[in-house]
């Protein structure tokens, strides 16, 4: 080996090199994966309500899905930070991000987009098509919310509902991993796009009173210039009635003992409401609320008891609500090409 690439020259090289790269790491956010735990429900609720049609996939199977849904949503990070960063100048925290020191160079964010757009799409579509369409859609959802001129993020209300979107898509992604020729119920889509846009509209609430000045939030978040907080208290109020009906709606079609889990998912909403009225809310870092350990282990604990709802029978229930006990699970079909190889 020669001295150069051994000795302390090469080490400065390899010290520069790595100072260099590590910019674009940063703007990949890996600490916000743990969004892409929605892609589970997908694969858990597909496999119970057609348990005939298609098994639950394997471990290996699992992590390909998730792990393609990452290096999308960090495609879409990507171009996210580098695009924001004339904004995040103004925001108490963001102003910190690589972009807006210049560290990143936009053809080098440019590649790093496409091929971690290209990279997840191709392993979902790997998996199952559908999972690829969708995974290919939440990839065009990160240009319409970032890129103009049609940048969804600085239009009130379309901010929430654009991004929200992702959620529904999450759940595609895992729902035609196991079954791909079946479309999901169209209340269990709807519940989920709401639900993600009350976490989404109560963000914008904490983000809003952390920058604590109107003039200084509009020039951050042109949406702001509209937004205040009654308005964006009205929104998220209206998000969580329209996911608490389809949510009730997909319950009382397809499993009505998961109704005893609402007052659980009425708590917990509630509870991140009280967390995103906090002052410098946890509700502004959705990635980092398991910091919150209390939230985080009652979020945990009324998974697990959804879990175990999804696998009971309990005919008492349906006598008592007057509901039909086997309403059967039909849902829609799509065309043989859906089907993976």
């Amino acid at each position: 080996m020669s001295r150069e690439s051994g000795g302390p020259q090469g080490g400065r090289r390899g010290g520069v090199a790595w100072a260099s790269l590590l910019p674009y790491l940063r703007i990949l956010r890996v600490d916000h994966w743990t969004k892409n735990v929605f892609v589970l429900p997908g694969l858990l609720l597909a496999a119970f309500l057609r348990p005939d049609a298609s098994p639950l996939p394997g471990l290996g199977a699992t992590l390909q899905v998730i792990a393609a849904t990452c290096l999308v949503a960090s495609a879409n990070y990507s171009i996210n930070e580098y695009l924001d960063a004339p904004f995040d100048r103004l925001h108490p925290v963001k102003y910190q991000r690589p972009a807006v020191d210049g560290q990143v160079k936009g053809a080098w964010v440019l590649l790093q987009w496409l091929l971690l757009a290209a990279a997840g799409i191709t392993l979902a579509w790997r998996g199952q098509p559908g999972a690829g369409i969708c995974a290919g859609l939440l990839w065009l959802m990160g240009i319409v919310y970032n890129v103009p001129p049609l940048r969804s993020k600085d239009l009130p209300y379309l901010d929430v509902l654009s991004e929200a979107v992702n959620n529904p898509l999450r759940l595609g992604i895992g729902w035609f991993t196991v079954l791909p020729l079946r479309f999901p119920p169209l209340s269990l889509i709807i519940a989920y796009w709401m639900l993600g846009a009350f976490f989404m509209a109560t963000k914008r609430l904490a983000e809003y009173r952390r920058i604590a000045d109107a003039a200084r939030a509009a020039a951050y978040r042109p949406s702001f210039a509209t937004y205040d907080e009654r308005r964006l208290l009205v929104s998220l109020f209206f998000y969580a009635q329209m996911a608490a009906l389809f949510i009730g709606v997909f319950i009382v079609r397809y499993h009505l003992e998961l109704i005893l889990a609402i007052p659980l998912l009425a708590l917990g909403m509630a509870w991140f409401l009280d967390i995103g009225l906090r002052t410098d809310s946890a509700a502004q870092r959705p990635e980092a609320l398991y910091r919150s350990r209390g939230f985080a282990l009652y979020v945990l604990g009324a998974a697990v008891l959804v879990l175990l709802l999804l696998f009971t029978r309990l005919p008492a229930l349906y006598s008592t609500f007057r509901v039909q006990e086997d309403m059967g699970h039909i849902l829609w079909e799509l065309p043989e090409w859906g089907a993976g190889r």
